[in-house]
């Protein structure tokens, strides 16, 4: 009897070790199959995101002309600016082109500054300082 104990026990060995055999290679295979499944969803994903990702570009280029409209109507407005002295108004689109023809050449940068009460324009033509009469009449 102790033969055929020793050829249960070893039965029983053989069948517990495949067992846990079984075991590992199910988690092995449930492993690899939750991983397919992530790796599926994500390239759902990737798929569904680069679908989607054009559809955003062409609402951008639908908002890009609006703004150009209104830019376009803001700069179609005009604006007049005088200045007043003594009960006297002088425009100052009149101030800046007699400037241009008082400097005698095109210039790149132009600033000019106003003082009224000595009649005077003095303004700075690409780097050059120089004045001229305004006349308040």
């Amino acid at each position: 009897m102790a033969t055929t104990k020793k050829t249960e026990t070893k039965a029983a060995e053989k069948k517990t070790a495949a067992k846990t055999a079984t075991k590992a290679a199910e988690k092995k295979t449930a492993t690899k199959a939750a991983e397919k499944k992530t790796a599926t969803k994500a390239a759902e994903k990737k798929t569904t995101a680069a679908k989607k990702a054009p559809a955003k570009k062409t609402a951008a280029k639908k908002a890009a002309p609006a703004k150009k409209t209104t830019t376009k109507k803001a700069a179609a407005s005009k604006v007049a600016v005088f200045v007043e002295f003594g009960g006297v108004q002088v425009s100052i689109d009149e101030v800046i082109q007699n400037v241009k023809k008082t400097n005698g050449k095109a210039a790149k940068e132009l600033t000019v500054y106003l003082k009224p009460e000595e009649s005077k324009a003095y303004f700075v033509a690409d780097g050059e300082e120089k004045e001229m009469d305004v006349y308040f009449c």
